[in-house]
Parts: structure tokens; C-alpha cells; sequence
């Protein structure tokens, strides 16, 4: 095995049930570009679990530090909007004051995708409940976006939507898909939706984002490092650089 060097530390905070983002993240990540992950316990997808998971913020955010690492992105969705607009930013601001180093959420990056992308009008299909969906549905809102439609699947378990595979993760866009939509949104970090994201672009004729290739993009860009990742959709592969 041949060595490459590493030019950078990719800082990623999952919820301590989540098994899909680290293998989906070290696949896609360019080979200079290390992984290094802290994980804030949250086991259910429920309200109070999405409160219990940002209590460990800080201090897993220190623990990154430690490894000098050069971002830190919150790849979680849920949590990181759940209580409205502006609650990313707060979130941000106390990785950052914990770590000292630049930091983002999923619920960043979403909004600063699809603002890039100059999408207006968004269908959404999550994994979660109908109880989740509603913060989701109010945030892409009050962030200036229409949802013309969203859909859910229902899992509460985050471990058993974990063991999913990608072909449901297919299944679900093409369902979400409305004709007025501007772009697909896939929240859900353990949700494998990574690898069908070029194929439902492909399938339905515009940008589809799904939680952990968002997450990554938007890491990336604050390492601004690489140019173009393919394979997972036109985010990765065309707006990368910052």
C-alpha cells in the first residue's frame, strides 16, 4: 500500500447511533483528506433525543481539536434545526468557541446549497416521522424556500434505519418528486442515500441533495480543498470550490 500524504483533517460530529456516514464520508473524501469523527449521544429519532445530543456539543467539538482537525461539520439534520431558524448558527457558534475552528451543521449546508443551486421551490423526503418532519418543514420555510411537498417514511429507530439499504433511499425521491419542485431534499444522516443521489438526478431531471453528501460538500468548502467529486451527484461534482 502506497503512502499519501494528508493535507487536511475532516472533523465530523455523528449521533452515536449512526453507522452510514463515516463509511459513506471516508469513500467520497479526496485521498488527502483524513476523517476524524466525535460522536453526541442520540439513539431515537424524537424530539427529546434531538435535545440530548446537542448537550455534548462542546465537548466533543474539544475532543476534534485535540486531533487538530481543520473543520468540524454537525452532519446531523434534525438536530440542528429543531428549534427554528437561526438555531444552526447557534449551534455553530459554540462548536466554534468550543474548538476553534470553523464549523457548520446539515441544516447549513442545506440552506446554503440550494441558495447556490438558486432553487426556490423543494419537494423533502425523510425517513423520520410525521412528528420530525414538521420543524423540517418550518425551518426550509422560514429560510426562504417553498415546500411543495413532503414525505416521510416513519422510522423512529435511527439503528434500524441504519440497516436500510440505498435502494429504498432510491424509492423514496422518486415518491417525493413533484413536478413544481426545483430540487429534492433528503435530510437523514443515516439514511444511505449517498450513492443514489446521480442516479435519481439522472431519473428526475434536477438537483437532488441528500443529508451526508450536503454535509460533505459544505466541510469541504471550508477546507477549500478539491475541485470536483464524482459519483455523487452535480453538488459534489460541479460546486465545489468555494
Amino acid at each position: 500500500m502506497s503512502y499519501i500524504r494528508k493535507t487536511h483533517r475532516f472533523g465530523l460530529l455523528t449521533p452515536s447511533s449512526n453507522t452510514t456516514q463515516e463509511p459513506e464520508f471516508s469513500a467520497a473524501l479526496p485521498s488527502t483528506v483524513s476523517l476524524h469523527t466525535g460522536r453526541v449521544a442520540y439513539r431515537d429519532i424524537t424530539p427529546e433525543e434531538q435535545m440530548r445530543c446537542v448537550l455534548e456539543l462542546e465537548s466533543e467539538s474539544r475532543k476534534l481539536a485535540d486531533a487538530e482537525v481543520d473543520c468540524i461539520v454537525f452532519a446531523a439534520t434534525a438536530p440542528t434545526l429543531a428549534k427554528g431558524k437561526g438555531y444552526d448558527r447557534e449551534l455553530i457558534k459554540r462548536m466554534e468557541n468550543a474548538s476553534g475552528r470553523p464549523a457548520t451543521t446539515a441544516a447549513t449546508a442545506f440552506v446554503d446549497a440550494l441558495t447556490l443551486l438558486d432553487v426556490r421551490k423543494i419537494a423533502i423526503g425523510a425517513p423520520w416521522s410525521k412528528t420530525m418532519d414538521k420543524p423540517m418543514v418550518e425551518f426550509m420555510e422560514a429560510s426562504g424556500f417553498e415546500v411543495v411537498h413532503s414525505e416521510v417514511v416513519g422510522f423512529v429507530a435511527a439503528i434500524e434505519l441504519g440497516r436500510v439499504g440505498p435502494e429504498n433511499a432510491f424509492e423514496l425521491g422518486c415518491r417525493t418528486d413533484r413536478p413544481e419542485a426545483d430540487a429534492i431534499v433528503m435530510p437523514g444522516g443515516n439514511w444511505p442515500s449517498m450513492s443514489v443521489v446521480e442516479r435519481l438526478e439522472r431519473e428526475l431531471g434536477k438537483p437532488v441533495l441528500a443529508n451526508n453528501a450536503v454535509s460533505l460538500w459544505a466541510g469541504l468548502r471550508l477546507l477549500k480543498g478539491g475541485d470536483s467529486i464524482a459519483g455523487h451527484g452535480r453538488l459534489l461534482r460541479d460546486h465545489l470550490a468555494a
